[in-house]
C-alpha cells in the first residue's frame, strides 16, 4: 500500500505535468498545488522539497515563482518515486535489489517457501510498476484515480 505522503507527492506531480501540457506554462505556488490537487499545505513544502532534489521539479523564487517539471512526465518513473518517497518497495528485505537485506529469522534463502511466493508475485508487480511513468498517468484518469486512490 502507498502511503498518504506518496499519494500527495502523486498528485502535486498530476497538477504540475497539467500545467506543463498548457500552452503558457507557469509555475505553480505551493498554494495553487495545494489547492488544486487537494492536498494539504504543510505536507506539501516537504515533499516537493524532496521531489525537486531528485531532479523532478525545480523552484523558481521570487513574485512569479513556484514549482514546475523539468523532466519530462515519460521520464519520470512512477516506481522511482514510490522508493524515493516511501523507500524500499519489496514486501520483504531479501527481495529488495536496493535495499536488500537477509531476513532476521532466516537460515536459508533458496529453500525459503515465503521468499519463493512473495517473489513471483513481487517480481509480477515490478514488472507492471517500473513499465508505469507520470505521462501514463496524465493520460489516463483511470490509472491517477487507482493510484491516488481520488
Amino acid at each position: 500500500m502507498i502511503t498518504q505522503k506518496m499519494k500527495y507527492a502523486l498528485k502535486a506531480l498530476l497538477i504540475l505535468g497539467d500545467e506543463a501540457r498548457r500552452d503558457h506554462p507557469e509555475a505553480l505556488t505551493i498554494e495553487a498545488i495545494a489547492k488544486r490537487s487537494g492536498t494539504p499545505k504543510r505536507f506539501l513544502e516537504q515533499i516537493l522539497l524532496e521531489i525537486r532534489n531528485a531532479g523532478i521539479v525545480a523552484s523558481i523564487r521570487g513574485r512569479s515563482g513556484g514549482y514546475s517539471l523539468i523532466k519530462r512526465p515519460e521520464d519520470i518513473s512512477i516506481s522511482e518515486l514510490l522508493r524515493l518517497i516511501d523507500g524500499p518497495i519489496a514486501p520483504l528485505p531479501c527481495l529488495s535489489r536496493r535495499a536488500y537485506q537477509r531476513c532476521e529469522d532466516c537460515t536459508d534463502e533458496a529453500s525459503c517457501r515465503l521468499r519463493r511466493v512473495f517473489s513471483e508475485v513481487f517480481w509480477s508487480y515490478l514488472i507492471l510498476i517500473e513499465s508505469l511513468s507520470l505521462a501514463d498517468m496524465l493520460g489516463s484518469e483511470q490509472v491517477a484515480a487507482q493510484v491516488t486512490g481520488a
